[in-house]
């Protein structure tokens, strides 16, 4: 059960190290941060596998409880 938590959090950090910012720390620093655009193509397909893989991690820790 341990392999599996580790490679779904392997995977769920790759998937979020690939998902592009737009302004990257701008905003982070200051940097006007007003402009909002819809998540098309890769985008769209790298969000919703990352919510599947929270809720896959939080499910087999949530395994490991019982």
């Amino acid at each position: 059960m341990v392999i599996f938590q580790i490679i779904v959090a392997i995977l769920l950090i790759g998937v979020i190290l690939l998902q592009q910012q737009g302004s990257g720390l701008g905003t982070s620093w200051g940097g006007s941060g007003t402009s909002y655009h819809t998540r098309q193509g890769l985008e769209k397909l790298l969000f919703r596998f990352t919510i599947i893989l929270v809720i896959v991690f939080v499910g087999l820790a949530v395994w490991a409880l019982l």
